[in-house]
């Protein structure tokens, strides 16, 4: 009888906590179909990063194309503040979220938040590990770090000792990009080295001056984005050394830093397409229509040698 009474208040709390996500009634998405009555929520997990931004850009972008309302808010890498964000723009009656994770495995329950009262979720550029999720728009990751692995190799031949500088713990594109380098790393590359610096170009300086200290035979260095590699780069000029930096993601600094002569190579992605893709997708979902389960947005290594062409 006790197990029967304690089963029945805790389907009761969670009756009630998913009550309490309902959006007041003024603030209920409409059910229509004409692009002027919907309303996005994008949550991003950093606008302290140019790809980021980029993102949102195309998101903002191709809203205002169709006629769509965005609300936009900034997690700040913070996974809980991700949550509450997530939360509130239910709250504001968005009809469609699109959701940049900061942790994939963190952001589930706001997924899944979402999946209970009827709302699409799309996510960009990383996943989220459960929950319904209509559609992830992405570069493929993994392909990229094997592209970037490659490149090592064609640059330095094999068993040249390498860093690894890694995202976010937790984010998808973290796993990914590292998976796809080791593709090719462990068995052409000696990877003496690897940790994290949380997509960051500060953590990245830091970080490499630990690496070159305790490791003075690095050919090169593998950063998950280019905010990394740029901090990497900084450290290694201080050094001295002549040590090979390769980012990922394209963004304009890093750009400018390869047609300068100082970053090696960066696997480029197309922010401003995901952004964009991401509300197309969310608009079909919101019309029925049937969405992939994954939108690929194609990668292209980006080197001093063919930059002008990768800017045309």
């Amino acid at each position: 009888m006790k197990k029967a009474w304690l089963l029945l208040i805790s389907l009761s709390l969670l009756f009630l906590g998913a009550c309490s996500l309902q959006p007041p009634e003024w603030a209920k998405p409409t059910k229509s179909s004409n692009p002027e009555d919907i309303k996005i929520g994008l949550s991003v997990s950093t606008l302290n990063n140019p790809f980021f931004v980029s993102m949102k850009n195309g998101v903002e972008e191709e809203a205002k194309k169709q006629g769509m309302e965005v609300v936009v808010v900034d997690a700040q890498n913070d996974a809980a503040k991700q949550i509450n964000d997530v939360e509130d723009l239910i709250q504001q009656g968005v009809n469609v979220l699109l959701i940049n994770p900061t942790d994939s495995a963190a952001i589930s329950t706001a997924v899944q938040s979402a999946n209970s009262l009827g709302i699409p979720v799309v996510t960009l550029d990383r996943s989220a590990e459960k929950g319904d999720v209509a559609t992830l728009v992405s570069s493929d990751n993994e392909k990229g770090g094997e592209m970037a692995g490659e490149y090592l190799v064609e640059q330095l031949g094999e068993g040249a000792e390498v860093a690894e500088l890694e995202g976010v713990p937790g984010a998808s594109a973290t796993r990914e990009r590292g998976a796809g380098f080791h593709n090719i790393a462990d068995e052409k590359l000696d990877v003496v080295a690897k940790q994290t610096a949380n997509f960051d170009r500060t953590e990245g300086l830091n970080t490499m001056e630990n690496l070159i200290q305790g490791n003075p035979d690095i050919k090169a260095v593998f950063a998950h984005n280019d905010e990394m590699a740029l901090g990497a780069l900084q450290a290694i000029q201080s050094s001295g050394r002549d040590v090979l930096v390769v980012g990922f993601d394209g963004n304009e600094d890093a750009m400018t830093s390869i047609r300068n002569g100082n970053l090696s190579a960066t696997v480029a992605q197309q922010p401003e397409k995901i952004g964009s893709l991401a509300v197309q997708a969310g608009a079909d979902v919101l019309s029925g229509k049937k969405v992939d389960k994954k939108i690929p947005v194609p990668l292209k290594l980006v080197t001093e040698e063919n930059i002008e062409e990768s800017s045309e």
